[in-house]
């Protein structure tokens, strides 16, 4: 390794844990995203903090769970104080950049109430989650950019596929025989290949845009950070050709559900089994127009990692570059009788993570898997633990994952965590809940899994005897006692949040040698509780006889 160390942080959008050919999947083929799993260690039990965008990232972001940083929903603001990964890593000396999207919300009456202009240094930074945005791209929201070449939509019109909307008319829509647009939003037109050639579409040029700056940061001699962010696998589910075709029903796995989780569900589950995208994912036609889009997709983001890993092999960048390849939360795709991400099954919250360490102490650990419990929230220790920054566990509540790639025998926690926020759901018209209420916590211990929510009764799940979590098992008696377990470690941890976040615990401790031997207060002026005269100088001479022994140390 050379002196100087990078970080590729690669982050997918709405991609399932299973759907990589290293994790298993039957007929899906993703051989580049495969060479790195076997460069590195492929984490099997790696939990989001939200099954939602926004939430989810912003735990990435901060290295803080949802109930601490208090993005609790999509166009929830990321709110102003709060640190990100970008902050820790300028402290270290670390190009920290933004290639694709974030889901971020600003916290624009924040910076307002502080006098902070949105377009100062500090600003942008507040306003990108710590992040230079060298090229944001959130697709169908508003996306900036620090760089002189022009963001994806101008980049679309300067290519002939001029729109008032370029991203939906050509890059999300399909065409047809006589010229006429598909909508990409209806589930129906997913079989058809996107308006855009593909060398256009989002995930080349963003991985294009990646390469950019990696030229450009190496060719400064910088120590970087970049944060890949693709789109893509989410919605709107369609693809250019050729890989609208490569994959067809044939291709498509069995749908994990039964017909038992339809009868007296689980009110919170049944809520959403009614949502419009569950009642169409649950529908066969529509999975087997869907899922093989869907599978496109992710063929196509792996055969651009491929071209960005033969870049960077190119240039020798897997010598000093840790390299991180994950999700920000999974997709239900008919599972459970569900679509979209909301709730907790594995398919949702379980997400692929796979680190390469380029590190000699990794090299242990190459091409294995670990049932290790991960979370989103160690990514950001991680990366500041590869760079040499000093740990920050008073605000940072994630763990670093190197032990774990140094092959340490170690355990980071005992149970994961994630949060969903589900007030602005129609479950929560369904059942009648006031906003202040309706927050669903899961947590697992790799074991068991229980789903907790206010006046709702428990879902609960035995993962190892029930993978495909297709009996709930909270009614059951036989599982009363593991449920109230669980559910104690819950309230423990939601009755600890990592709040202090301006000094660290040394500020405490620092002073534990003088708690121990007198009052630390003794020579401030403030007096606390004394009776007399006596008792204080008792007190001031501990405080002599103390520091003339620290001076002859």
């Amino acid at each position: 390794m050379t002196s100087r160390r990078n970080v590729l942080f690669i982050m997918c959008d709405q991609l399932r844990f299973d759907y990589l050919s290293c994790a298993g999947h039957r007929r899906l083929k993703t051989p580049n995203i495969d060479r790195l799993a076997s460069r590195g260690v492929r984490f099997t039990n790696a939990y989001v903090q939200s099954t939602v965008c926004g939430p989810s990232r912003m735990s990435a972001y901060t290295g803080r769970y949802v109930r601490s940083h208090g993005s609790t929903h999509n166009g929830v603001p990321l709110r102003v104080g709060e640190p990100t990964l970008g902050d820790h890593l300028r402290e270290v000396g670390v190009r920290c950049a933004l290639i694709g999207k974030t889901h971020m919300t600003a916290d624009e009456e924040g910076m307002e109430r502080l006098g902070i202009a949105r377009d100062s240094i500090i600003g942008v930074r507040i306003a990108e989650c710590g992040f230079e945005p060298f090229e944001r791209h959130d697709g169908l929201h508003p996306s900036t950019s620090y760089d002189p070449d022009p963001a994806y939509d101008t980049y679309l019109r300067e290519h002939g596929f001029g729109a008032a909307n370029p991203w939906e008319h050509w890059a999300n829509s399909g065409e047809g025989e006589n010229g006429e647009n598909f909508n990409g939003w209806l589930l129906v037109h997913a079989d058809k290949p996107a308006r855009i050639p593909e060398e256009h579409s989002e995930t080349p040029y963003m991985t294009r845009r990646a390469m950019r700056f990696i030229e450009e940061a190496e060719a400064k001699g910088e120590a970087w950070c970049a944060h890949l962010s693709y789109i893509k696998p989410h919605w709107p589910y369609i693809v250019p050709a050729p890989y609208h075709a490569v994959y067809g029903k044939a291709d498509i796995q069995p749908p994990v559900r039964s017909e038992a989780e339809r009868l007296l569900p689980n009110p919170i589950f049944e809520a959403f089994q009614q949502e419009r995208y569950s009642k169409n994912f649950s529908r066969d036609e529509v999975r087997e127009t869907v899922i093989p889009c869907y599978m496109g997709l992710i063929k196509q983001i792996d055969d651009q990692l491929g071209h960005l890993f033969d870049f960077m092999e190119k240039r020798g960048l897997f010598e000093n570059t840790l390299v991180v390849f994950t999700s920000d939360h999974g997709d239900y795709l008919g599972d459970h009788w569900l679509g979209e991400k909301y709730l907790f099954h594995d398919v949702a919250v379980k997400v692929p993570m796979i680190v390469y360490d380029p590190r000699p102490e990794a090299d242990g650990t190459r091409g294995t898997t670990s049932d290790a419990l991960v979370e989103m929230i160690d990514l950001a220790p991680t990366f500041l633990d590869y760079f040499g920054g000093k740990a920050k566990p008073h605000l940072l509540e994630g763990r670093s994952l190197l032990p774990l790639t140094s092959g340490e025998r170690t355990s980071l926690r005992n149970f994961a965590v994630s949060e969903y926020d589900y007030s602005g759901d129609a479950a929560r018209l369904k059942l009648a809940m006031p906003v202040s209420d309706c927050k669903l916590y899961m947590i697992t211990d790799g074991r068991f899994k229980l789903v907790h929510g206010e006046s709702l009764e428990p879902m609960f799940f035995d993962l190892r005897n029930d993978p495909g979590e297709l009996r709930d098992l909270g009614r059951e008696p036989s599982a009363a006692s593991d449920i109230e377990r669980l559910r104690k470690m819950l309230m423990r941890w939601l009755a600890l949040p990592n709040n202090r976040i301006t000094v660290p615990d040394e500020w405490l401790t620092e002073i534990d040698d003088k708690i121990g031997h007198f009052d630390p207060i003794i020579g401030s002026g403030v007096l606390i509780g004394y009776w007399d005269e006596a008792e204080l100088a008792k007190q001031q001479e501990a405080r002599r006889r103390w520091l003339a022994r620290r001076d002859r140390k």
